[in-house]
């Protein structure tokens, strides 16, 4: 084991350490006084960098930094708790060079990320509490679930055509919704073979067990519903038209913070509703909404648009106005962002939602 240098002494010294993170390593590049000294791999852990960081730049001030990813914030909450300064940043904000685009590596990551922390060009994101993120991967596991029972029900139907099996018309509802009567029908069927028979039971039996995890996730989030801390911020953006419990716990557990937001534009840009531009002298061009986004919030707030369009005289009046100019779908994502700011105002106010009146 390599012994620490008691002749050095770094103490005063800002030391750098540009982090690219894999699940069983890390590629590390060390920089200090505008130089970087050394680029290295070590195993995945915070505990290995301080050791090497104390062994050989002793008594030194350590700022790290690495790209948001799969592993999450955890290796964040370590090395602040050992003494290291560091900060979790979005890889698309990384000052990037042409050449680094082509010719990707490990250890050009970590040398960019430790240059651009130097030179102060990088913006921490925003790193929420272990209950709220505990919160939010629940909400988003229920997400992941919904989309599975969908596909396994897309499934069952595709076996069916596959074998020249029609569903009912007295079904087709109950198809969609997995009633009762259409699960009943799947199991009287009579298939060619036993195989086929065993085939069409585990799909069957794989989307009623999905079903139960997600009935099971539903009734914990309607207990935080009643009795939490989140009751009354459900309750307030519960008076939004087309706001639903889940809906609510996604914009709660996805923002935290709404005070984090200075202005509407940064929540309009966080949640990914702002259009793509393209400036140059006295061109200018505005194309569709950016692709980077908050997955969840977005999608959820333009299906929360369409209701409450259907529901706010106000907002159905500036939607009549919009698609008389552009296509519906940019008209509904203008109609989101009102509707963003109206959400914006419940939160940081307290206050009910009030619905628009045409006079």
């Amino acid at each position: 084991m390599q012994s620490q240098n008691h002749g050095l002494n770094f103490k005063g010294k800002d030391i750098y350490a540009g982090i690219d993170a894999h699940l069983k390593s890390w590629r590390v590049s060390i920089l200090t006084n505008g130089i970087i000294c050394k680029t290295f791999s070590q195993n995945a852990k915070a505990e290995d960098l301080k050791k090497y960081l104390e062994n050989n730049y002793p008594n030194g001030t350590y700022y790290s930094a690495y790209e948001a990813g799969f592993c999450g914030f955890g290796p964040h909450r370590k090395l602040r708790e050992m003494g290291i300064t560091n900060i979790v940043v979005n890889p698309a904000d990384i000052p990037t060079t042409d050449k680094e685009k082509k010719q990707k590596e490990d250890s050009r990551d970590s040398k960019k990320i430790v240059r651009s922390l130097y030179n102060r060009e990088l913006e921490a994101i925003y790193v929420p509490n272990m209950e709220i993120e505990g919160l939010r991967s629940l909400v988003r596991y229920r997400r992941t679930l919904v989309k599975e029972i969908s596909r396994y029900k897309n499934r069952t139907k595709s076996f069916l055509y596959y074998h020249n099996i029609e569903i009912p018309t007295e079904l087709a509802t109950g198809s969609i919704h997995w009633s009762k009567r259409y699960s009943n029908w799947l199991d009287s069927l009579e298939l060619g073979t036993i195989h086929g028979r065993e085939t069409l039971t585990h799909i069957k039996h794989t989307v009623e067990h999905l079903r139960a995890k997600l009935l099971e996730i539903n009734r914990s989030l309607r207990g935080l519903e009643q009795d939490s801390e989140y009751s009354a911020m459900i309750a307030l953006l519960r008076t939004v038209p087309g706001i639903g419990l889940i809906t609510a716990m996604t914009i709660l557990t996805e923002l935290d913070n709404i005070g984090r937001f200075k202005s509407i534009d940064r929540l309009c840009s966080y949640v990914g509703l702002v259009p793509r531009t393209n400036s140059s002298g006295e061109n200018e061009k505005i194309g569709r909404i950016t692709p980077r986004s908050n997955r969840q919030l977005r999608s959820m707030l333009i299906e929360s648009a369409w209701i409450a369009i259907r529901h706010d005289p106000a907002l159905m009046m500036k939607y009549g106005e919009l698609v008389k100019r552009m296509d519906a779908p940019k008209a509904i994502v203008n109609i989101a962002k009102k509707l963003l700011s109206r959400i914006k105002h419940v939160l940081v106010n307290k206050t009910p939602y009030v619905k628009g009146v045409v006079k």
